[in-house]
């Protein structure tokens, strides 16, 4: 995650928030309590001072880490393009694509348990807020391209079958994540496996 905030004048004196918990040390923390107020009050009516109020924050300390409320919703999207690139990049050579792929997305979207319900949360307002769709369009693009460049690095005689790798990881992420918001009560890894296995397309000859 990102570093502590290290919080000075009154805010340092008083570290806990308007709702009585403690403040938000963290980008991560300040998103987790963004993401609560975006599902309770709406994101169009949540504002920036409501969420530096409710973290127990000052609003100069959320522009630190911040740019926009939007913003907060993908403050791990770089680690995780980062972890899909890194298990890519990894792979055997003679690994099938597929196969690299699958692992790759399954590392770069795990997150550790206390982490679910916050991914959940993520999921539901980056796939039901239609104000989002410019920063998850542009997260989309990242992921498609890093596994499109993987694809082309293998040797392959279909000029398609890189970019309709690509384009098959975001549609299998999205159905996933779609999936385990109908269906909370189930793993995310297991939908992301369903889903691959059903778009990723098939071994393209030369592969």
């Amino acid at each position: 995650m990102g570093g502590r905030l290290v919080v000075w004048g009154s805010e340092q004196r008083d570290r806990r928030g308007a709702t009585g918990r403690p403040a938000a040390t963290s980008p991560h923390e300040l998103a987790a309590v963004a993401q609560r107020l975006f599902l309770e009050v709406g994101f169009e009516e949540t504002s920036i001072d409501d969420i530096a109020r409710a973290a127990g924050i000052g609003r100069r300390t959320f522009f630190r880490y911040f740019g926009s409320k939007a913003d907060v919703l993908f403050v791990e999207s770089p680690t995780e393009l980062a972890g899909l690139r890194r298990g890519l990049a990894a792979a055997d050579p003679d690994e099938p694509c597929r196969a690299v792929v699958t692992r790759a997305v399954l590392a770069a979207l795990h997150h550790p348990p206390q982490d679910r319900e916050w991914a959940l949360q993520r999921a539901q307002l980056v796939l039901g807020v239609p104000a989002l769709a410019a920063h998850t369009a542009v997260v989309f693009s990242q992921w498609c391209r890093a596994v499109t460049e993987y694809a082309r690095t293998r040797s392959c005689e279909d000029p398609y079958y890189a970019e309709a790798l690509g384009h098959a990881v975001v549609a299998a992420a999205v159905a996933a994540h779609a999936h385990w918001i109908a269906h909370p009560e189930t793993e995310l890894a297991d939908a992301l496996r369903g889903m691959l296995g059903l778009l990723l397309p098939a071994e393209s000859p030369g592969r």
